[in-house]
């Protein structure tokens, strides 16, 4: 399965930017589809992540209320609204899909599928 991310960009503090990921087929046994996130010299962070029958959607805590996640199965698509960005969110985004069990659905090492990342950068 491949993941194409896009949607990145530059953009004011404050400001919103949607990042959209495709899957090249449906693939029935990954259950959830998400994002991380990785800026220099830091870990790669959880950032949102949805399961495909929409039942669950779960956040980071520190976009919890700012990012919205959201998928269209019938494309295979994943999105993630990102709204009132700060300049913390700069990073390098990535798409993912996998098969964690809901308790470890942060869990990156889970997620078997990536993307190659797009480029979100906020300035202040």
């Amino acid at each position: 399965v491949q993941l194409q991310a896009s949607g990145g960009g530059l953009v004011q503090a404050g400001g919103s930017l949607r990042l959209s990921c495709a899957a090249s087929e449906r693939t029935f046994s990954s259950r959830f589809m998400g994002w991380f996130r990785q800026a220099p010299g830091k870990e790669r962070e959880f950032v949102a992540t949805l399961r495909r029958d929409g039942g669950y959607k779960y956040y980071g805590d520190s976009v919890k209320g700012r990012f919205t996640i959201s998928g269209d199965f019938a494309k295979n698509t994943v999105y993630l609204q990102m709204d009132s960005l700060k300049p913390d969110d700069t990073s390098v985004y990535y798409c993912a899909m996998g098969r964690p069990i809901v308790s470890q659905y942060h869990n990156s090492d889970l997620y078997t599928s990536w993307g190659q990342g797009t480029q979100v950068t906020v300035s202040s």
